[in-house]
């Protein structure tokens, strides 16, 4: 896929809770070709503070590109500033996007950890449309983990997609006490008919790869590291895979999710 770069118009940026933002670019070109786990890379500043551009999962690509972030750092520290109108230089798309679940699939399973619900909204808004057709009713289900209530937003977006969703939070002052995992009981198991998607921090994303073992069900996982250049060059997004290392950047950031080794 040909990557398109260029200075785009901020159309957004909103607080969604006290630690998550979304920002809306009118990056129509790019809008127009993404699919569902690619990511934009974005030079936040001119200068060489911060001299590397920033990789942001697509959250939504409808009239604008959408991406979901955390204030972590002097990159998105910028971002969170960025008003209606500002200039903005962006690459993309860039990465492997997710695949479709295979045919006869009744139930999918979006299994999120903090900022990495990120790719799941666009991926929900294909598969509602495929609800009728490919999928043919199948239940979608998001389960999130997040730190504590701050972490946590509405997820309007998700529901009216369809989406049944599930919350843990560490502190239990949202939803369920505990990690992810106490939601695993809310997938239904079954190999022939349910598919897991994962993306969030490597132990959760362990636990989600030992889960389907245990039971085997298929599944892809959407890994996030630093990426200095996104093309693959510098070789710094590096993981360790069932078939030897790989970039994050150009393998990925999509891999099957028993080829990635979480705990190494």
């Amino acid at each position: 896929m040909r990557k398109i770069q260029g200075i785009y118009k901020v159309a957004s940026n909103e607080k969604l809770c006290p630690k998550f933002y979304r920002l809306c670019i009118d990056a129509q070109p790019i809008a127009k070709k993404v699919l569902p786990g690619q990511f934009i890379h974005i030079r936040t500043k001119d200068g060489f503070e911060p001299f590397f551009r920033r990789p942001f999962s697509v959250y939504r690509a409808k009239k604008h590109v959408e991406v979901f972030y955390e204030v972590v750092g002097p990159g998105t520290k910028i971002m969170s500033h960025m008003a209606k109108g500002d200039d903005i230089d962006v690459l993309g798309p860039l990465g492997t996007p997710f695949t479709f679940p295979p045919k006869g699939t009744k139930q999918v399973v979006m299994v999120a950890g903090g900022i990495g619900i990120a790719p799941f909204l666009m991926l929900s808004d294909v598969l509602c449309r495929e609800r009728a057709t490919a999928l043919r009713g199948a239940e979608l289900i998001l389960l999130y983990g997040g730190r504590t209530r701050g972490h946590v937003y509405p997820m309007k977006e998700f529901k009216e997609n369809g989406c049944q969703v599930h919350v843990a939070t560490d502190d239990g002052s949202v939803g369920t006490k505990g990690r992810v995992s106490e939601l695993f009981p809310k997938i239904h198991a079954d190999r022939k008919t349910t598919f897991l998607y994962t993306c969030g921090p490597a132990p959760m994303m362990a636990s989600v790869q030992a889960f389907a073992k245990k039971h085997g069900l298929h599944g892809e996982a959407a890994c996030e590291e630093v990426m200095a250049c996104a093309l693959g060059a510098c070789l710094g997004c590096s993981i360790k895979t069932t078939k030897g290392y790989k970039t994050v950047c150009c393998d990925g950031p999509v891999f099957d999710l028993h080829e990635v080794i979480f705990n190494h």
